[in-house]
Formats: structure tokens, C-alpha cells, sequence
């Protein structure tokens, strides 16, 4: 990686930590996830960054991909993960945090468990490591709490403009013996009170461009190509486009989706209905040093 390269990085990551602790301080039980997703959103661009993809407000049995549509009426409550990116020119920030909002013993537990799996992993982690030892940390602290560590959610490497670009950081020893090497990472543990794994649940409103194509009717081309142009490959939600373009806008996310152009991400559902708590940061690895940009 080039200076000017690290630099966007920790710029991206230092926004994220600034947005993190605005987003403590403004979730309140029983808030409108609508209002607490925008605000954050908001709180980026003000800060100089951009959304690397929508903000994902899930709660409990909800261990991913929740973000509010734009009539959503749904309120803050139980046992809340908030999942914010940041990008700069591209270079992502991805980083996570979860908060108890019913005062629950196992709730507090749960976050716990989480951020020790997280604590103890970025400490580990380097080059030349096998990524299965960053699993297996992060297992071994979320058992040893009493609780599962979801086997098939995972970290991930990020490239410029690509959130998940191919390597994976599993959260349990996967024994296979690849090595980590130069680059960026994110890690991120989840715990729950649950079976362990995730299920595909409903349409959460979040997409990604994933093949080139076009469609035949010309409103749709026009959304198209704002989303080509505005979020390249990174994931964007049904709520950015109709404030963009209106109600007519989800017929063509519609369409374009019919296309085989964007992938519609599913809600990750608990399979034991277990509750799930998620911790994550973002770290760069280089010949020379280890940065951890969002702690």
C-alpha cells in the first residue's frame, strides 16, 4: 500500500470512531431506527466521509443486515448492533458495536463476550498468522463466557471500493491453513445464546451492483446509472434511492434486481432464535506495522 493509500484509511477510520461515539450517545430506547440510521449517516458526510454501506441497526434475533426502509417505523429496543462503515475515496472503514436497551443481565454478557472476542483477536493478529488461529481465539473467549460463537458469519479483507473482497476471517478454527498476509481486515466476532448459525430471513433493502447489464425501461436506466456512479460496487439501500428519485424508484429496484444486476442481501436470522451481539474493527497490516483504524 502507498502512503496517500493509509492515509485515506486511517482518515476513514478516524471518522468511523467519531461516528461510533456519536451513535452512543444518540441511541435512546424506543427511537425510530429511521431517525438513528439517517442522523448517523448524516454525522458521516458532515465529518468529511461517506457511508460504506447503510447503516445496519439489528436487533436481536437480527444478527446482519437490518437497516430501516424509508417509512420504516420500527423502534430501538432489546439488544441493538449498529454496523457503520466509512469510506474516503473508497478506502473503507467498517466497524461495530452493540448496546443493551432493556437492561438485561444476558444481554450485558452477550456485548461482552463480543468485544473480549474482538479485544483478544486484534491483538493476535499479524502477518504470517493462519487465519484459522484468529477463529480460534475468537471462539474459545466467546465459549468460555457460556455462549456460540456464529460459525458462519466471518470477517473479511477489504479492498478499495470492495467491503468483502475474498478473504475471510472465520470466527471459529476452520483448519485450513492459509496465511494472512499485507492488507486490510476486518475482524468481527459474533456472539449469541443461540445455535450458533444464521439463516437467510426477509429482504432487508440493501444491494450491491453485482454484474454489468442494463434494463429496457428508461426511469430504471436512469437510477441505474446514479447508482453506478455514486456507489460503484459498495452497498446501498432501497431508503437512499427513493430519497433520491421518489416512490417510483422501488418499481425500478425492481427491475434492475429482475436483471440479475444488483444482489438483494437477506436479513441474517439466529437459527435457535438465540439473541447476537457483534463487535468489529477494521486493521491494517504492512511489512512495517499494525494499525487497528477504528479503536
Amino acid at each position: 500500500m502507498q502512503p496517500e493509500e493509509i492515509e485515506c484509511l486511517k482518515k476513514a477510520g478516524a471518522i468511523a470512531k467519531q461516528a461510533v461515539a456519536y451513535a452512543k450517545e444518540l441511541i435512546k430506547p424506543d427511537m425510530l431506527l429511521l431517525e438513528i440510521a439517517e442522523q448517523i449517516e448524516s454525522k458521516i458526510d458532515e465529518l468529511g466521509g461517506k457511508p460504506a454501506f447503510p447503516v445496519n441497526l439489528s436487533i436481536d434475533n437480527i444478527a446482519a443486515h437490518y437497516t430501516p426502509s424509508w417509512n420504516d417505523s420500527s423502534i430501538s429496543r432489546g439488544l441493538l448492533k449498529v454496523d457503520i462503515g466509512v469510506q474516503v475515496d473508497g478506502y473503507i472503514a467498517d466497524t461495530a458495536f452493540s448496546i443493551d436497551l432493556e437492561n438485561s443481565e444476558e444481554n450485558k454478557k452477550l456485548i461482552e463476550a463480543a468485544e473480549a472476542a474482538l479485544e483478544k483477536a486484534s491483538e493476535k493478529i499479524d502477518l504470517d498468522i493462519q487465519f484459522r488461529e484468529i477463529g480460534k481465539i475468537i471462539d474459545k473467549t466467546i465459549n468460555l463466557r457460556g455462549f456460540q460463537a456464529i460459525r458462519n458469519l466471518s470477517g473479511h479483507s477489504i479492498t478499495r471500493y470492495e467491503l468483502h473482497s475474498g478473504l475471510t476471517i472465520p470466527n471459529y478454527d476452520n483448519v485450513k491453513e492459509e496465511e494472512i498476509q499485507q492488507g486490510v481486515y476486518a475482524i468481527e466476532p459474533f456472539a449469541t445464546n443461540g445455535l450458533g448459525s444464521v439463516r437467510d430471513g426477509r429482504p432487508s433493502g440493501i444491494y450491491h451492483i453485482q454484474k454489468e447489464g442494463n434494463v429496457r425501461d428508461s426511469f430504471a436506466r436512469e437510477v441505474l446509472k446514479f447508482i453506478l456512479k455514486e456507489y460503484k460496487t459498495l452497498p446501498f439501500c432501497s431508503r437512499w434511492i427513493y430519497k433520491k428519485f421518489g416512490s417510483r424508484s422501488i418499481l425500478a429496484l425492481s427491475q434492475i434486481e429482475q436483471a440479475g444486476i444488483i444482489h438483494h442481501y437477506p436479513q441474517l436470522i439466529e437459527r435457535g432464535s438465540g439473541k447476537v451481539a457483534q463487535a468489529e474493527h477494521t486493521v491494517i497490516l504492512t511489512a512495517k506495522e499494525k494499525i487497528i483504524t477504528t479503536m
